[in-house]
């Protein structure tokens, strides 16, 4: 068993991004540009949009955060997107989702530029995505395919199952898995929350990529001998041991799974660092592409 470290394969992606940032400032160019929009303080997201600014600050970027008000009324929130989509400056920019109920998350999605679109969210860009024309990615299914493809591992041909159908996660990644490039060229089954023989489907998986949502969901006993386990989920769990008082969990049984796999991302330092990693690639795209 081999760990896929998103932590180190992110460190690499940064390294490169860093030289071309100097790259870019010795020339006089135009530094990348990118904004964050936090609506409220829930703890997870407030971690992750701390970990986006600290990686661009990493890399050379400029970034910014839009701290709003949980209690923001949607139209005041459309307006704050409207603005960012103005600004000549801010090269890309994310809207962290979860938002609170009162708002219509499709709505404000929509309502992103494309052209500014790094999350990858856009019915736009998820339209050009199926097409394999250029667009932006979705950040953590991009993320996936570069730790894939920088730990040297062979896709093509191989059965991969995708756990999980949202439009975020599992949807994209049964598309980008499929296409005609590498990584990619598997055969790949998407089995879900109403998928009646999911344990015999799972067992075919050379790749399993898990994004179901449910903590330690996959056990051993639906894991083939040898395969590549991808972990996308990632749950705070109350833990009175600890010092932050949690712990964190992924969709996959970690310590029973492990030693069956070839290769395993862990939860956290797996898919986590590879989300944010390719969030500035998209970036440095967008600021090219002005």
């Amino acid at each position: 068993m081999q760990l896929l470290d998103g932590k180190i394969t992110s460190d690499q992606i940064k390294e490169e991004l860093k030289s071309k940032v100097d790259a870019i400032k010795s020339n006089g160019g135009k530094i990348p540009h990118l904004a964050a929009v936090l609506v409220g303080d829930s703890g997870a997201a407030v971690t992750y949009v701390n970990a986006k600014v600290k990686a661009c600050e990493l890399v050379g970027f400029k970034s910014t955060l839009v701290k709003l008000p949980e209690t923001i009324s949607e139209a005041d929130l459309l307006a704050k997107v409207a603005e960012l989509n103005a600004d000549k400056d801010i090269d890309g920019y994310i809207v962290q989702l979860p938002l609170p109920k009162h708002i219509d998350e499709q709505k404000v999605t929509e309502a992103i530029s494309p052209d500014k679109d790094v999350d990858g969210f856009h019915p736009t860009s998820l339209g050009k995505m199926v097409l394999n024309l250029p667009t932006y990615l979705p950040a953590t299914p991009y993320g996936i395919m570069q730790l894939l493809e920088r730990n040297g591992i062979e896709t093509a041909g191989r059965h991969c199952v995708v756990m999980g159908r949202s439009h975020i996660v599992g949807s994209p990644m049964s598309i980008l898995m499929a296409r005609n490039t590498n990584p990619g060229n598997a055969t790949v089954t998407m089995v879900h929350s109403r998928t009646k023989n999911l344990k015999e489907l799972t067992l075919q998986a050379d790749i399993l990529i898990v994004a179901i949502g449910k903590p330690e969901f996959v056990t051993a006993d639906m894991v083939k001998e040898g395969a590549v386990v991808v972990d996308v989920g990632i749950h705070r769990i109350d833990d009175a041991s600890k010092k932050s008082g949690f712990r964190l969990l992924g969709d996959v049984k970690f310590d029973e799974v492990a030693p069956k796999t070839s290769y395993i991302s862990p939860v956290p330092g797996g898919v986590g660092p590879m989300t944010i990693a390719s969030l500035l690639m998209n970036t440095l795209q967008a600021a090219a592409l002005k």
